[in-house]
């Protein structure tokens, strides 16, 4: 559980850094929940095809975040022991 919210987390940060494709299969298997085989039929595609390129859809998720560090800033920006506007307004300046 921890890793799908990690994902998509990451996703709600990088998700432009990807592919139409990549962000359909992205949304289809996390957020849709449809398996590799409800997918490789719709896309027409082997059920292998599917894993490697959601495999390969994290590995950029992961690989822009050791590049840009967002999902780690925005974490210890929330963590902050300050009120919700000031961490708001950061946010939006790191975030925008």
């Amino acid at each position: 559980m921890d890793e799908l919210v990690y994902y998509n987390d990451l996703y709600d940060l990088y998700k432009n850094l990807l592919t139409e494709k990549q962000q359909e299969y992205f949304e289809e298997y996390f957020f849709n929940n449809l398996s590799l085989s409800e997918m490789a039929e719709n896309y027409n595609v082997s059920r292998n095809a599917i894993s490697k390129q959601l495999n390969v859809i994290k590995e950029k998720l992961a690989d822009y975040e050791a590049k840009l560090g967002l999902y780690k800033k925005n974490k210890k920006i929330s963590e902050l022991d300050i009120n919700e506007e000031l961490k708001n307004k950061i946010m939006d300046i790191l975030l925008p």
